[in-house]
């Protein structure tokens, strides 16, 4: 526990909330987050600068300590809500300085719209469909039921033993057939890739 909470504790010499049960939980707590409200925004506002940011965070101390407290008893209900607030406080300001090190607020519209898209180039583009349309190709070559078996493996992720029961054949000439498949479809992207 924070020195300075055990002193405002000390100083107003009054005894801790005690929390029982859960019934006692809302009054209690609210009780106490309203005696001390305006001392935790100042706390707040010595740490963040900012009135508006130190009302959010006092705010979010208060849901906060009513989830710690329906969760279980707390003791000191005061010293709880103190520490959570500079928890809140000291947990933003990390966020904001790892923050600025990545962010830059002062970017102008011409450097923000020369940010890379997160699209594939038209090359590229251009490119996987000219590998789809061979791969498309090469299992269009191959047997009636090889396509099939490929088709019920890889696209609609049927175990093997179902595709050798719908097809009235053996898991293992499934696996070959799949593997037949695949061994085609690859030779005739190495060929593309090596035109």
């Amino acid at each position: 526990m924070n020195a300075r909470v055990e002193a405002l504790m000390d100083k107003r010499r009054r005894p801790a909330t005690p929390v029982q049960g859960r019934e006692s939980v809302a009054p209690a707590l609210t009780a106490a987050f309203l005696h001390n409200r305006r001392s935790l925004i100042g706390s707040l506002m010595r740490i963040v600068r900012d009135p508006q940011l130190a009302e959010d965070l006092a705010q979010e101390t208060y849901v906060r300590a009513r989830q710690a407290m329906e969760a279980g008893p707390i003791e000191h209900v005061e010293a709880f809500l103190y520490q959570t607030a500079r928890n809140l406080a000291l947990d933003h300001q990390r966020r904001n300085r790892m923050r600025s090190g990545v962010e830059r607020i002062d970017a102008s519209e011409a450097e923000i719209a020369n940010v890379a898209a997160d699209l594939p180039s038209q090359e590229t583009v251009v490119i996987q469909r000219e590998r789809l349309r061979a791969f498309d190709e090469a299992l269009s070559r191959l047997p009636e039921r090889a396509q099939r078996v490929w088709r019920l493996s890889r696209i609609e992720k049927w175990p093997y033993p179902k595709i050798a029961a719908h097809l009235g054949v053996s898991p293992n000439t499934v696996f070959n057939d799949v593997k037949l498949a695949l061994a085609h479809c690859q030779q005739a992207l190495d060929r593309l890739d090596r035109a």
